[in-house]
């Protein structure tokens, strides 16, 4: 399975889903690869900061075949997670072709629900070309007990695409992990913060 993490808003958190649900995989027995396909190096960035090698393979792709390449790519792995640039552009739509499933972070905030109809659009489109393509958010970064995390299903409807029942919180252990080149599974395998994130794994395993 394919799955890219898109949304055309910077900062939706796409790196940092992209690694810790590569590492949930592993965990789970599965032979992974990580596509960095955005210009910044996010997920490369964070591979080199590690101490030991990743608990999964990552290339960097930036160009706008990938939905050609990847198949001869991704020949031995059992998934492929695809980090996809925050921008709509000819990579983002070849990612898009590439997956099977389009995992699209949203923060529970205004500015993010409407910035998401950018990467909605580039669904439907792709969707002319693979019909199969599934699509759903994944509320990331999440805080917990505001009205905005409580009620940013229902601000996402319109949208006509399924919100996973799985959420992410706002954790500093997140950012602490990726600092190191690590995961919240390398730092607190049974905290909090991995639970959500296998939580979040299972529900997109389940499309």
């Amino acid at each position: 399975m394919v799955i890219a993490f898109q949304n055309q808003k910077g900062g939706a958190g796409k790196s940092t889903l992209t690694i810790n649900v590569a590492h949930a995989l592993v965990l789970q027995g599965s032979k992974v690869l990580v596509v960095d396909a955005d210009t910044q190096g996010s997920v490369r960035a964070w591979a080199a900061a590690r101490e030991t090698s990743p608990p999964f393979d990552v290339v960097g792709l930036e160009h706008k075949q990938i939905h050609r390449d990847l198949p001869n790519l991704a020949a031995n792995y059992d998934h492929v997670i695809i980090d996809a640039p925050p921008r709509a552009n000819d990579v983002a739509r070849s990612a898009m072709l590439a997956a099977d499933i389009v995992a699209i972070p949203v923060q529970p905030s205004p500015y993010d629900i409407w910035a998401a109809s950018e990467i909605v659009n580039i669904y439907h489109e792709a969707l002319a070309f693979k019909a199969g393509l599934k699509a759903a958010f994944v509320v990331n970064r999440r805080i917990a007990g505001t009205t905005l995390g409580k009620d940013i299903n229902e601000a996402l409807a319109d949208y006509k695409i399924a919100v996973l029942g799985a959420s992410v919180c706002q954790r500093v252990m997140f950012a602490e992990s990726a600092i190191q080149g690590l995961t919240v599974f390398d730092s607190e395998p049974k905290g909090i913060a991995a639970q959500e994130i296998i939580s979040v794994t299972n529900e997109l395993l389940e499309l």
